[in-house]
């Protein structure tokens, strides 16, 4: 299992250029998305008006399928204040756009568990877009228009000043509520999980194979299924 340390490593070189607060709003995300048994990787910080005109024309005077209707300028991309993600594969390699995934087998997608932890922080979300929705997508606009931020407007500190505040709020309830916690089996560790409310959450996968059982998610009835040694003939 991949460790906090590392998943955040993976994404650092991509958080370069995003305005200071949304660098710690993206921080905050892939440390709360991790707490919650998903991994993410951020693909996509600051995009420069350059690299923002070549991806708008993938799929119109270059090869490829549309991604994209901004323009250079256009974006939060441009003025570093939004962000891309992806699902973080196990391999720590690999990556999943799959928004159906749900690899902590906790029942709710895991892309939509990344949703609610960035909503909360205070980012805006490409996917409630009414036209062209973009998934992956995150943004801080701090009241701003792309017009305002075009002829230089910057945000204002009371707005820059709200989002500390507001992700100030949530780490001081999370402190309060849960602790990390190490899980061993039979003295060795295995995984990490959080103590909340009295209440210890863990990946139940990690677990029960720790135990020599055998974890499979029931789609159909929405129930994960642990099947034990002894009732599957003594084979993993």
């Amino acid at each position: 299992m991949l460790t906090l340390t590392q998943v955040l490593n993976k994404s650092a070189a991509r958080l370069s250029g995003l305005h200071p607060a949304v660098l710690a709003a993206a921080t905050a995300l892939i440390e709360r998305s991790y707490a919650c048994g998903v991994p993410i990787l951020i693909t996509q910080g600051l995009r420069t008006i350059a690299e923002q005109d070549a991806l708008y024309a993938q799929g119109r005077t270059k090869a490829g399928a549309v991604v994209t209707n901004a323009r250079g300028g256009y974006s939060y991309h441009n003025y570093g204040l939004a962000v891309d993600f992806a699902l973080l594969l196990p391999n720590g390699s690999s990556v999943s756009w799959d928004m159906n995934r749900d690899g902590d087998h906790d029942g709710t997608a895991d892309w939509l568990e990344v949703v609610q932890q960035a909503k909360a922080i205070g980012f805006e979300w490409g996917g409630d877009w009414t036209s062209f929705k973009d998934y992956p997508h995150f943004q801080m606009s701090f009241g701003l228009r792309l017009a305002d931020l075009r002829t230089g407007k910057k945000p204002a500190a009371a707005a820059v000043e709200a989002v500390y505040e507001r992700m100030n709020q949530k780490e001081v309830q999370a402190v309060k509520g849960q602790m990390n916690v190490a899980v061993k089996v039979n003295g060795k560790k295995i995984t990490e999980g959080c103590l909340a409310n009295g209440v210890t959450h863990v990946p139940v996968r990690s677990v029960a194979e720790a135990l020599g059982a055998r974890v499979v998610y029931n789609f159909a009835t929405q129930t994960v299924e642990i099947t034990t040694a002894d009732q599957k003939g003594g084979s993993v």
